[in-house]
């Protein structure tokens, strides 16, 4: 194995911003310049990492990151019984295209649900595209039928 997995630290942040950049540029069209965009996003994930709501992994490879997933803690509303008060949100899931096929998007899949156990979240759950259900299913995610969603904007698939 010639990368390793880690918690995203603020050193990060530019990077992370890039990837981002590139994870969804690749979507759709961009509607703002690059510049732009990663000085945005740059800021946005300043203030957000490590705020004890928003948490980050990285997958470093020759001194650069070429992955990240971030999970957001949505809190519950407390309760009286032995339910879990947290639920967790995994989004911006990205390993760049030249190092997929290696593992490594289910080693870090891997590693932020065994972090989600240990903190006892009642459930983790996403929006899957079509070329990723897969991978979410070989985790053991589940398609729920109770689920529902009311979407304002269309996403890419």
């Amino acid at each position: 194995m010639d990368y390793h997995i880690r918690p995203a630290a603020g050193d990060d942040v530019p990077q992370l911003a890039q990837l981002r950049y590139d994870f969804r540029s690749n979507l759709s069209a961009p509607i703002e310049d690059e510049a732009t965009f990663t000085a945005r996003c740059r800021s946005w994930m300043a203030e957000r990492l490590g705020d004890g709501r928003w948490y980050c992994w990285v997958v470093v490879e020759g001194g650069r990151l070429i992955g990240n997933v971030w999970i957001q803690l949505v809190e519950k509303i407390p309760t009286p019984t032995d339910e879990p008060e947290e639920h967790a949100y995994l989004t911006n899931f990205f390993v760049q295209d030249a190092a997929r096929g290696r593992g490594i998007g289910s080693d870090m899949l891997s590693q932020v649900l065994e972090w989600s156990a240990r903190r006892q979240v009642h459930a983790v759950f996403l929006w899957p595209t079509i070329r990723t259900r897969p991978l979410y299913e070989r985790h053991g995610f589940l398609a729920d039928g109770d689920a529902m969603q009311l979407l304002f904007a269309p996403r890419a698939q």
